[in-house]
């Protein structure tokens, strides 16, 4: 791993709709700066695993069938953020999702000496990412991934590499559904977006370029506001 040294921990937060490259480019940063990917999803399992206080509330609220409350996520973020990996810095993922889950982010920061160095929005043209995702597909033998465009299939349709002739979609990548997603992520996201705006930590990344010149950008990004 190349750790670029660090003048003090980073928090980073990436916003960036369904199909972004948010999983890409988080795993680049954690190579090349140390940084921990810290995803909603896999705090509250592992919390609830290690059975720690804030796990044990949130796997009461899970098995009651109820959403787990900002006040116990921002719980299980404190006590991650304590963990020995995390000394570099992380990268948070799907959360915060609300200006009053950034608020509470905030005050979570502030009471540790931290704070957040930027908040990464990953912007992309909407028509081309419903182009992107609506046209992939999988073999449903080898699993490898084609795209109508940019990776077709052999013109009978069957797989380039295994030469199955089943090739696969996902029922949640259809145009519209894709064109849905995107249109509740600007409508819950612009909120945060004006939010760290103000707060001076806003940078943009323009996510439709190739996944090299994306993950530069991100790289220079996390060089400036760590000098």
């Amino acid at each position: 791993m190349n750790v670029d040294v660090m003048t003090r921990p980073a928090v980073l937060i990436l916003l960036g709709p369904p199909g972004a490259g948010k999983g890409t480019q988080a795993r680049m940063l954690q190579e090349k700066f140390g940084l921990v990917q810290l995803s909603t999803g896999d705090l509250l399992r592992a919390a609830v695993a290690a059975g720690t206080a804030a796990g044990q509330q949130a796997k009461a609220v899970m098995e009651a069938g109820g959403l787990v409350s900002d006040d116990i996520v921002i719980a299980i973020i404190k006590d991650r953020l304590a963990d020995e990996d995390c000394r570099n810095g992380v990268i948070l993922d799907g959360f915060p999702r609300t200006t009053v889950q950034a608020q509470a982010l905030d005050a979570l920061l502030a009471s540790t000496g931290q704070r957040i160095n930027a908040a990464i929005s990953l912007q992309v043209d909407d028509t081309a990412m419903v182009d992107r995702i609506s046209g992939r597909s999988t073999c449903a033998g080898c699993g490898e991934g084609y795209h109508d465009t940019f990776k077709p299939p052999h013109d009978d349709g069957s797989c380039r590499k295994c030469g199955s002739p089943e090739l696969t979609r996902r029922a949640d990548d259809k145009a519209e559904t894709v064109a849905g997603r995107l249109d509740a992520y600007h409508a819950q996201t612009a909120p945060l977006i004006t939010y760290y705006d103000a707060a001076g930590v806003l940078q943009s990344v323009d996510a439709m370029a190739e996944i090299d010149q994306v993950a530069g950008d991100m790289a220079t990004v996390v060089k400036s506001v760590m000098s």
